[in-house]
């Protein structure tokens, strides 16, 4: 792969110093220093126009807390040339990001992210720019910054070169619509709890028929939402 088929990420923060932290290391990190992808994170303070670096203020209307000023943001946005990457803003009412989200992104050129701080964004700034905002879950973090690491984490491992042969099964699994199945490894008893005895058997269909019983179990009892949309969709005849 060469620089100019590159998968892209830039980050707009006001704590570069977080990137690339934990996807410095293992895969990721090989897969950064192998050039199969690259990593921006630029500074949003680099952009504010007093001596301070000030790149929020009071929110309008009144109430806790500071918000991200829509001028400094433009400007370090505008600084990212327009390449037709997606641009996303992490955010908790952003759309829930999904496996197919992630899938798409992976396949496409690389993404701009914006990691808000502090109470939010300007408003003005989302709509301005186009913004599309992403969530990786119900609850609130200190900024978005964790919020993209787990994005650009979940993207790079799809990335071809990455992962390698061992992702396919896998992935196939969870494109599905199902929770991943269990797992085991030597040894054969793990205080007093043994291996299925269907996986040690070698017989690769009831292998492989358990599996999907197990998934859909799970599925089934940890997140009915999933189930739900897994039993709606249109089956696949029987061959």
């Amino acid at each position: 792969m060469g620089d100019s088929t590159m998968w892209r990420a830039t980050i707009l923060t006001i704590f570069p110093e977080m990137f690339p932290g934990p996807l410095g290391l293992s895969l990721a990190g090989k897969a950064l220093a192998g050039k199969l992808w690259s990593l921006d994170a630029h500074d949003i303070r680099a952009h504010a126009t007093d001596r301070h670096g000030t790149v929020d203020d009071t929110p309008a209307g009144g109430g806790p807390g500071m918000v991200m000023k829509a001028d400094v943001l433009a400007r370090a946005l505008d600084a990212i040339p327009a390449d037709g990457r997606p641009r996303l803003l992490m955010s908790a009412r952003g759309r829930p990001l999904t496996q197919a989200r992630v899938a798409g992104l992976a396949k496409g050129d690389g993404l701009v992210a914006l990691c808000g701080r502090f109470e939010g964004v300007d408003e003005r700034l989302i709509a301005a720019r186009g913004l599309e905002e992403v969530s990786i879950g119900d609850y609130v973090l200190s900024g978005g910054e964790i919020a993209a690491l787990a994005l650009l984490d979940a993207c790079v491992r799809l990335i071809p070169g990455v992962m390698g042969k061992e992702a396919s099964g896998a992935e196939e699994s969870f494109i599905a619509g199902l929770l991943e199945y269990p797992q085991y490894t030597r040894p054969a008893v793990f205080e007093g709890r043994p291996i299925p005895e269907v996986l040690t058997g070698g017989d690769h269909g009831k292998v492989k028929a358990w599996r999907q019983a197990e998934a859909e179990r799970l599925t089934r009892e940890r997140r009915p939402d999933l189930w739900k949309a897994y039993e709606s969709r249109p089956k696949k005849p029987r061959t």
